[in-house]
């Protein structure tokens, strides 16, 4: 029953909801303002109601469902009903509750070492003790969702930059085609300039624009190579393959991941 509700992302499953288990939803506003960003609170209410131990993930949707809630009818408040002064109220009483709410997850998710919930508060505030539980989550090998993964690549662009790197081409082996999210090309692009990779930095950006379909300047591109046509024919070749691979969700043990991770850490 859970999941067909949660799999149904329109209005009626969140009404059912709302029907059946009526203090879900008392809080929120009535109208139909901010009709997605409810629907995902609610039915994720529901989740956490019917899990007797809530994951740090599921915490984590939590507080990202409030956030967005939180800013969706702070905005809808602002709409004034010159007719209807009692749904400005309604917004507004909503948004009071919902920024309480928000807060009080926040104070009870503070100190948590959960992987999710540690990242949110780093993400969020700063907080260099939650960073701490997160590094020793990957050191321990504990951390599985992508998106975290890709979000300590990010962090150790600066500092371990060839690290960063092998987290990213790692990635592009772990998710399916589906799930790629193009800016990890991105990310290599620039690690690879700052390696003084331009070769590496002409492939990852090449791939990227075959994958987002975004234009781009040959120009421009040309230039990372020093306007070399045949080495840039070359290399458009490693692009493709390496888009074709990311896309069908078969890179990893590709000939071109190998080629991607073979490369030697400079002296």
């Amino acid at each position: 029953m859970i999941l067909t509700l949660i799999g149904c992302d329109n209005g009626r499953s969140s009404e059912k909801i709302c029907k059946n288990n009526p203090e879900l939803c008392e809080d929120l506003h009535k109208d139909s303002w901010c009709r997605y960003e409810k629907g995902d609170l609610i039915r994720n209410r529901f989740i956490l109601k019917n899990t007797a131990t809530p994951s740090g993930e599921q915490l984590y949707d939590q507080l990202k469902y409030l956030e967005t809630y939180s800013k969706c009818v702070e905005l809808a408040a602002g709409v004034q009903h010159i007719k209807h002064t009692d749904r400005t109220n309604d917004r507004l009483r909503a948004f009071g509750v919902a920024t309480q709410n928000l807060q009080e997850l926040q104070e009870h998710t503070k100190h948590n070492k959960d992987p999710h919930l540690a990242y949110y508060h780093w993400s969020r505030f700063n907080d260099t003790e939650a960073l701490g539980y997160l590094l020793d989550a990957d050191r321990r090998g504990e951390i599985k969702d992508p998106k975290l993964k890709a979000q300590l690549a990010l962090y150790f662009i600066d500092t371990d930059p060839r690290d960063a790197r092998r987290r990213f081409i790692e990635l592009l082996g772990l998710e399916d085609g589906e799930h790629i999210d193009p800016d990890w090309l991105l990310a290599l692009a620039r690690i690879s300039h700052m390696l003084g990779e331009l070769n590496n930095e002409y492939i990852y950006s090449r791939a990227n624009i075959l994958l987002t379909g975004q234009k781009a300047s040959d120009e421009q591109m040309l230039a990372l190579l020093g306007g070399n046509k045949s080495l840039a024919k070359e290399l458009d070749r490693d692009a493709e393959s390496l888009a074709d691979e990311v896309s069908s969700g078969d890179f990893a043990g590709s000939e071109i991941s190998k080629k991607l991770m073979a490369i030697e850490p400079k002296k």
